[in-house]
């Protein structure tokens, strides 16, 4: 089984209670956080390795840095292997900023595309640009106005629904 794989395990399949779930999530995000302000705070330098030596230089657990990758991957200039990654796979962390932006304003990650450290690189109209694309881009499907049982008929008889067409219901 792939470190990925044991991540996906551990994170979506294994039983929990609201209080574990919550725990194992809290204590997740606050070392995802921690990794994303050290990238963004020298982001000119694309960061590279192998998964076992970005676990160390971030000092998460594999597992965690297995997640981390997972979750950055769709973000990067070159995406990783990471269906097939084991500890000793080569990893590049070179992301494209405004990639990385939206991607984290689609998973509704505020603590993450609300950190300080983005004003370093990118401008502030180009975060509102970039969020309100992402918002934009989201479809939101209404059902028709559903017809009451006291409205007029939409056949035009000019009877209530309910003794007219709804009567046949």
């Amino acid at each position: 089984m792939s470190i990925l794989e044991q991540w996906r395990t551990e994170a979506y399949e294994r039983e929990m209670d609201k209080q574990e779930a919550q725990l194992f999530w809290t204590k997740y995000f606050n070392l995802e956080q921690g990794i994303y302000e050290k990238l963004l705070e020298d982001y000119k330098n694309p960061v590279s390795g192998t998964v076992g030596e970005l676990a160390k230089k971030f000092d998460v657990e594999l597992m965690i840095m297995a997640g981390f990758l997972d979750g950055i991957n769709e973000s990067l200039k070159t995406p990783n292997p990471i269906e097939t990654m084991d500890e000793n796979t080569e990893v590049s962390l070179d992301f494209d900023p405004e990639k990385l932006y939206y991607n984290m304003v689609e998973a509704k990650a505020e603590w993450l595309y609300k950190l300080p450290q983005w004003d370093a690189v990118l401008d502030q109209d180009t975060r509102e640009r970039l969020y309100k694309e992402q918002k934009l881009s989201t479809t939101y499907v209404r059902g028709e106005k559903k017809i009451g049982r006291n409205d007029p008929c939409p056949c035009g008889s000019g009877k209530k629904y309910k003794k007219c067409c709804g009567a046949n219901l």
